[in-house]
């Protein structure tokens, strides 16, 4: 509904448009876009709503069910002592250097003998280094997650005396 209107002077045509013409339409017709809109976003939010509605749960009772762990999964660091070579290389690559390392140079056989080899896992950030690095593979990462307990010399693994003295001195 446009209307033309002539001047006399230029004989221009000018186009005046309704909603120019009155304001209280255009409020309106804003009003009733913004009205349709709205119950629009609200009609997409309850179908996908309904839509998941249909789905198993994906959550898991955790104490009764236990998680399935992926193929490499970072829990616990396994040590097998009788494999270690004393090289040092974990405590090396380690971010925080948290393996503490106990060894004796054997003159007649001159290789190093392990006697003690110990991680705080209250402090380890479980990034998988020590292990990736190993030479002789003996450090494994397990597939233990729950790693919770009410005593922090429990968390340390295998010999908290060790390294109390380590820390201390």
């Amino acid at each position: 509904m446009t209307w033309f209107k002539q001047e006399k002077e230029t004989n221009i045509k000018l186009f005046i448009d309704i909603h120019d013409m009155f304001p209280m339409v255009t409020g309106f017709m804003n009003y009733g876009h913004q009205t349709v809109r709205a119950a629009r976003y609200i009609g997409q939010g309850f179908m996908i709503t309904l839509s998941h509605a249909n789905r198993l749960p994906v959550t898991i009772q955790y104490p009764y069910e236990k998680l399935i762990t992926s193929e490499r999964f970072r829990g616990r660091i396994h040590f097998e002592f009788d494999k270690c070579i004393a090289c040092e290389v974990c405590v090396r690559v380690c971010p925080i250097d948290l393996p503490v390392v106990d060894w004796k140079f054997e003159t007649d056989i001159r290789k190093k003998r392990l006697l003690n080899y110990s991680i705080d896992f209250g402090i380890c950030i479980f990034c998988g280094n020590c292990v990736e690095y190993c030479p002789t593979n003996y450090l494994s990462m397990t597939e233990e997650y729950e790693l919770s307990t009410y005593d922090r010399i429990k968390e340390t693994y295998p010999n908290i005396l060790y390294f109390l003295k380590w820390v201390i001195y």
